[in-house]
């Protein structure tokens, strides 16, 4: 127990400068990864009628496709796997020079994109039909029954879903380590590799993402039913809202 507290006495700013960078490239990367995603399953729900141009039919086709090729191989593939290619690939290919940091984050973005695009899509089925055939028949257009009607209720309820994404990249951050992302199993590993106190130096780190994951998901959840609303809802001139106004007489 002696050597897990000096482990933590001398090395609390580092402990603590990983996990910082730890929480900052999840929080980023599931912000940035949750916005790609949810403009991808909207542009994969545009439906394609035989009443429109053939070039819209035609670019339609050829945007599904590549967005699930982008898909599958984003979910198909290991994230440290994905951080190596991008972050010397594009420096090898193309001559840009990412910094650690900046690869992480994006890394971590378009990973996540994948994942919630199909989380998005999930949400936007989950929606009744009805719903849309009713904004269709009133004339309003796709992307204006989407953006009014369909999305505040499909992102209601995908907020579980995407809080378990932000979770899971807290951990998953571990693996950018590969890039020298100065994360915190990367200042762990440096810590260690200093001390040779192993396990105990491991035991700590695993410490700190329970708590970083745990307290994460606490504030989450306090979240998610602060958004959720109460349980039954009073429409705007019924009958029942006449009724409470004037006091259930």
């Amino acid at each position: 127990m002696q050597i897990i507290i000096n482990i933590i006495r001398d090395n609390a700013a580092g402990f603590f400068a990983g996990a910082l960078t730890t929480m900052q490239v999840a929080l980023m990367g599931t912000i940035f990864g949750s916005i790609l995603g949810l403009l991808i399953g909207v542009v994969k729900t545009i439906p394609a009628k035989k009443t429109d141009f053939i070039v819209k039919r035609f670019f339609l086709k050829i945007t599904n496709a590549l967005l699930s090729a982008y898909i599958e191989i984003f979910r198909g593939t290991p994230m440290i796997i994905q951080a190596v290619v991008i972050y010397y690939g594009s420096a090898e290919w193309f001559g840009i020079h990412m910094t650690s940091f900046f690869a992480g984050i994006f890394v971590v973005s378009i990973n996540t994109g994948a994942y919630m695009s199909e989380i998005v899509r999930g949400g936007i089925n989950s929606i009744d039909k009805g719903q849309f055939e009713a904004a269709h028949a009133v004339g309003m257009s796709h992307s204006r029954t989407m953006f009014c009607i369909i999305l505040p209720q499909a992102i209601r309820n995908i907020l579980p879903a995407t809080s378990n994404e932000f979770v899971i990249n807290i951990k998953d951050t571990a693996v950018l380590n590969v890039i020298s992302l100065s994360e915190l199993f990367f200042k762990t590993k440096g810590i260690y590799g200093k001390n040779f106190y192993y396990y105990q130096t491991a035991l700590i780190a695993c410490a700190i993402y329970f708590v970083l994951t745990f307290t994460t998901t606490r504030i989450l959840r306090f979240v998610e039913k602060k958004l959720k609303g109460s349980e039954s809802y009073t429409v705007l001139g019924s009958k029942a809202k006449r009724l409470e106004d004037m006091g259930g007489k």
